[in-house]
């Protein structure tokens, strides 16, 4: 599972150093160190392959006459990629994620359990800001989804 967060920089050529903890789950999936990313959300979402195959198999259930899933089927796999580990545990964000996401140099990996997400790092902070000021009702939501959280 992806869990935590790590504060990274791209290199100039568009390339991100996994927390080794990250590239253990990448290539726990697949030994080879591939993996998928794509946009969403205002981030890169980075998905070990068996997850990504699941998202394809409910593209592959929807109803393509259905304009908005078309769409969203649209964002979210016509801009996927394959990106593949190198020997230092880096990727490559393609530059259309890159401008996507507003990644330039310092970012945020966050783990979200099935997948990891790459945020610019002011965005990622915002995000987190707007969270906290709206936590009351965030919970709300959880509980009234079923979320049992005990802290």
């Amino acid at each position: 599972m992806f869990r935590g967060h790590s504060y990274r920089s791209l290199d100039p050529k568009g390339r991100l150093m996994l927390p080794p903890e990250f590239r253990e789950e990448v290539l726990r999936h697949d030994p080879e160190g591939r993996l998928m990313l794509t946009s969403f959300d205002e981030c890169v979402c980075g998905y070990p392959i068996p997850e990504w195959e699941k998202i394809e198999k409910s593209f592959m259930a929807v109803n393509v006459l259905n304009a908005t899933l078309r769409n969203l089927q649209r964002r979210i796999i016509a801009g996927a990629m394959e990106v593949t580990l190198d020997k230092q545990g880096r990727i490559l964000v393609p530059p259309h994620l890159r401008s996507y996401g507003a990644l330039d140099k310092d970012v945020v990996l966050a783990g979200m359990v099935t997948k990891f997400e790459i945020w610019d790092q002011g965005r990622f902070e915002a995000r987190l800001q707007a969270t906290d000021e709206n936590l009351d009702a965030g919970m709300a939501e959880l509980a009234a989804a079923g979320f049992e959280l005990r802290l």
